[in-house]
């Protein structure tokens, strides 16, 4: 028996993600093929274990879908090890945290008003609960990471952890010279690397596994697979791994973050997830992904070079990856108004706490864009000036009915003639 209701409110969500213009950074469409593999019969087994030691019967198909993804992801990264089962970035993080700490180390993180992430060490969450944060941000002139300050606190407080990655910051990383001061202090890197994971495949981003001893990831943003999380080492990183590294070696330190995984923090892994998984890290292998990420790089460069011509702060002043955080304040409008008149024209953000900000994280004073999502659509340069205008008419409207619906009608015009997923 069908369940009308549900099945009637996914057509609706579909409506929605068909018609409007969807922006929020952190989101993609994945193609017909994760989908189905998603929701295939894979749901239905239980795989606790890795493949080849599993602690339940009949798995020998689904052992060949995992090393398939753990294959895949190893060559699409050039790494030598990966576990494909975190159900989350979070869970990712959390099982790295498990497996090279212990409660009240201390770690240095990105700090989440900066643009850092909830599990680089903030205080609600189980990072800053378990364990000991210090923090670093940006230059309050520049928008950039601050390295002086990075370097001057790793070696005051000496964390066992750095984490290096983002949320909402639009430049690239230097992790070579994160890996020389935690080289001096004895620390090891996290690169959470979950928004430009898919630039750094495809080599248009530095590549943190030169440098950072873990790598994790979503594999549902740039990516643009299923919803879960990635956890990847390089063999050959520049430098001995420490003595941190339970003996120092690649194959210790897998068997410590394969056990963090399960049974440290998670239970059984979600076989139809991992299946897309292993989808989509075939699909980012293609010529074709590679062209889509540089549509995904150009369209974030020209969209931010027009909001600045707009008048609007880009914090950092533009973008090396393919999103771009905008302090409203000098528009005389916050990131909670922003993002709800937005959502009356059909167009998707979401507010977003800017350095140095005076609002709450309720409120905030600005907005996260991201192209990934319009991208897949099909969206070019040649339509970006579109989208900047109606965005700018809208957020400078100040809330009139009339300019609201005549936006609404141009981005439906624009998107609902566009596939949810185009190469």
């Amino acid at each position: 028996m069908r369940d009308e209701k549900i099945f009637s409110l996914i057509e609706e969500e579909k409506t929605r993600q068909t018609n409007g213009l969807e922006l929020i950074a952190s989101e993609n469409y994945a193609s017909q093929e994760v989908i189905s593999a998603m929701g295939s019969v894979l749901t239905n087994k239980y795989a606790e274990g890795l493949p080849g030691k599993r602690y339940y019967g009949g798995c020998d198909v689904v052992d060949k879908i995992e090393q398939l993804a753990i294959d895949r992801l190893c060559e699409l990264f050039k790494a030598s090890w990966a576990n494909v089962q975190p159900h989350s970035g979070a869970q990712a993080n959390a099982a790295v945290f498990l497996a090279c700490l212990n409660p009240g180390d201390k770690i240095l993180g990105f700090d989440l008003s900066h643009g850092g992430h909830l599990t680089h060490g903030s205080p609600v969450n189980f990072s800053g609960k378990l364990y000991d944060p210090y923090f670093y941000g940006v230059e309050k002139n520049s928008g950039l990471i601050d390295y002086d300050a990075l370097e001057k606190v790793a070696r005051k407080e000496k964390p066992k952890l750095i984490i290096c990655g983002a949320s909402a910051y639009s430049r690239d990383w230097d992790y070579a010279r994160i890996r020389k001061v935690a080289d001096e202090i004895g620390a090891l890197i996290l690169a959470d690397i979950s928004h430009p994971s898919g630039l750094i495949a495809t080599d248009l981003l530095n590549d943190p596994l030169d440098y950072c001893h873990i790598i994790t990831s979503t594999t549902h943003k740039t990516l643009r697979g299923p919803r879960g999380g990635i956890i990847m080492m390089r063999e050959n990183i520049k430098n001995p791994f420490g003595l941190r590294w339970k003996n120092g070696n690649l194959k210790s330190m897998g068997a410590l973050l394969d056990a963090a995984v399960f049974p440290g923090t998670q239970g059984g892994p979600l076989e139809h997830v991992i299946g897309a998984k292993a989808v989509a890290f075939g699909e980012a292998m293609t010529p074709e992904y590679k062209l889509y990420m540089k549509r995904v790089k150009a369209n974030a460069k020209l969209m931010s070079e027009l909001f600045i011509e707009k008048k609007y702060d880009i914090v950092s002043g533009g973008t090396d990856n393919h999103c771009m955080l905008i302090d409203l304040r000098s528009k005389g409008i916050n990131g909670k108004d922003a993002e709800e008149v937005l959502g009356k024209a059909e167009i998707t953000v979401n507010k977003n706490m800017v350095p140095f900000d005076t609002e709450s994280p309720f409120i905030t004073s600005g907005i996260r864009i991201g192209t990934a999502a319009i991208t897949t659509r099909g969206i070019e340069t040649k339509h970006i000036s579109q989208i900047v205008d109606i965005i700018d008419r809208v957020l400078t409207s100040n809330g009139d009915q009339d300019i609201l619906e005549v936006a609404k009608k141009e981005t439906n015009n624009l998107m609902s003639k566009l596939p949810l997923f185009k190469w």
